[in-house]
């Protein structure tokens, strides 16, 4: 049989860069370079071509670590993973362990350590992001990520910070633009989401013209303390808030998963169809790293059940 180009590709880049590609166009870019404090992934590619996340805050210049789609946490071991003020790089990526494309999705896994500022590492993170395009340009992104501690009853602490934050466009907010935030049970707005327990959490506006783009995030069933609690803000913020309500205890001995899928789609949120996809979702497997014969020395697939 005639070898045929993947559609969807990992495209390393110059710069410690990373760009999922999807017949040759970009749809995201994951970023690892050193002068950064921690890792992000920026931009993400709505239909329309437009970034559906943005660097920074519209209006503060002191949230300049809000770096569109990243990791962090405000209080692991004590210390605080979140704001950036200055110093040496704390999360960083250690290594990349396969890259895999395919006619349907390309996938990333990567190892990223968490370090003190005594440079000693207090958490492994083990993260696998998928892309996979949708019908009329959309797109899902799934993301995995195992977080394992160095040491014995690693604290993190309550915080209304960490794991993973977003910040859409600015037109796409509530605040600076004409966008609305909708929970799963259909509640509207950061007043009625913000510390809620959400199944999943939209934000749709306008990304150019009267086009409306918007990021449907889902909390997957499997997850602890699923459905997550929501910080959310009318400003085009949005975060699955792991430790929002509680601290967490990662045990040397037992990992913390966490997966998360992101639908970037066109027009707003339709909450039968969120709901669908949810349903879709909460019915994957995860997945896992498996050895595999040359070319590859690993490979990337669902568990098997």
């Amino acid at each position: 049989m005639p070898y045929q180009v993947p559609r969807v590709q990992v495209v390393p880049q110059a710069d410690d860069q990373v760009a999922f590609q999807v017949d040759g166009q970009e749809r995201l870019r994951w970023h690892t370079a050193s002068r950064y404090p921690r890792p992000f992934f920026f931009p993400l590619l709505g239909p329309s071509g437009r970034s559906v996340i943005r660097m920074g805050h519209p209006a503060a210049p002191d949230h300049g670590h809000h770096r569109a789609l990243w990791w962090g946490h405000q209080s692991i071991g004590g210390v605080n993973f979140w704001e950036e003020r200055g110093g040496t790089q704390q999360i960083r990526q250690e290594d990349w362990v396969h890259y895999q494309d395919g006619p349907d999705e390309a996938a990333m896994v990567v190892k990223i350590g968490w370090f003190d500022t005594h440079k000693s590492k207090l958490m492994q993170q083990e993260l696998v992001a998928t892309c996979r395009p949708l019908a009329n340009g959309e797109t899902w992104l799934e993301l995995q990520t195992t977080f394992t501690s160095s040491v014995d009853d690693l604290p993190l602490g309550k915080t209304n910070f960490g794991f993973l934050g977003l910040r859409v466009a600015a037109s796409m907010s509530a605040h600076y633009g004409g966008g609305k935030l909708t929970g799963s049970d259909g509640s509207a707005g950061e007043k009625e989401n913000f510390a809620k327990p959400r199944k999943w959490m939209d934000y749709s506006g306008p990304i150019v013209g009267e086009k409306v783009e918007g990021v449907t995030w889902f909390d997957h069933p499997a997850n602890p303390r699923h459905p997550t609690f929501w910080h959310v803000r009318d400003d085009g913020w949005m975060s699955a808030a792991f430790c929002l309500n509680e601290a967490y205890t990662l045990k040397k001995e037992q990992p913390l998963r966490l997966r998360y899928g992101l639908h970037v789609h066109a027009w707003p949120v339709e909450g039968s169809m969120a709901d669908a996809r949810f349903q879709a979702f909460a019915k994957t497997p995860a997945w896992e790293v498996v050895k595999a014969d040359r070319p590859w020395r690993v490979q990337l697939r669902r568990v098997e059940k």
